[in-house]
């Protein structure tokens, strides 16, 4: 059997003994249906990194940064909703990343908001993602353990498939052990992750552009410091990914 046959017979018994339920509203047959994706608010706009009142860049510029945060590792970033803002945006990255429900089958819906965000906010013309690699923020192997997947590798998975951009998996990965994010404040998440992260083939990221890819960016410490260990590593610049951002 061809395997797009068998992706299709595979996603047909599974609908058909194990349906999907709209994560907003109920309806049967989606993780996400339309009216419900209509609210959420996808973002047309570009920011940079600052953390508070961040400045909203024009459509047509290439750089990530305002004179505010030019001291950032990051180069830019990329996010698609607010995370605050609805509801509805917090409960698909709780359901797709944290206990009892692991649903990863939602990795296909986020990176699809993700990439509407990018057509939305002009940034999918082919100069900014030829010659560039895409990585996923790495898990800790216990937490990984326990989900059963990195949900960040997922998303790479499905956005270097659509841009037709490589993944590379494996080299950046995380060697220290760190407290839940969630918990600290911001000067305490920034040491909770520092040297967290090492990169184990340096030849790999020489000269090259990175997407780094993240499902929430809140006070920016762990893409922060994986950008600074990447630029370390000879990577031309790093920019983030992220599904929602708080602030």
């Amino acid at each position: 059997m061809d395997k797009p046959v068998f992706t299709k017979a595979k996603h047909f018994f599974l609908e058909l003994f194990f349906p999907s339920f709209c994560l907003g509203c109920s309806k049967e047959g989606v993780l996400l249906c339309y009216d419900c994706r209509s609210i959420l608010e996808i973002s047309e706009y570009h920011y940079c990194l600052c953390g508070n009142n961040p400045l909203r860049l024009p459509p047509e510029s290439r750089q990530g940064k305002c004179s505010r945060c030019q001291d950032k590792k990051l180069t830019g970033l990329y996010s698609a909703l607010s995370y605050k803002e609805k509801f509805l945006t917090r409960k698909l990255i709780r359901q797709f990343k944290y206990e009892p429900y692991y649903l990863k089958t939602l990795s296909k819906t986020l990176a699809d908001i993700l990439l509407e965000h990018l057509f939305l906010a002009k940034k999918l013309t082919p100069e900014i993602w030829e010659k560039s690699i895409i990585i996923p923020v790495p898990l800790e192997k216990g937490k990984w353990k326990d989900r059963g997947y990195n949900q960040s590798e997922l998303l790479g998975q499905e956005i270097g498939q659509a841009l037709n951009v490589p993944l590379l998996l494996g080299n950046l990965i995380k060697i220290k052990k760190t407290d839940s994010q969630m918990k600290l404040k911001a000067k305490d998440r920034e040491e909770n992750v520092r040297e967290a992260f090492k990169v184990k083939n340096p030849v790999e990221f020489a000269g090259k552009k990175v997407f780094l890819v993240d499902d929430v960016y809140t006070t920016g410490s762990t893409m922060e410091e994986c950008a600074r260990v990447l630029r370390n590593a000879g990577a031309k610049s790093v920019w983030g990914i992220i599904v929602a951002r708080e602030g």
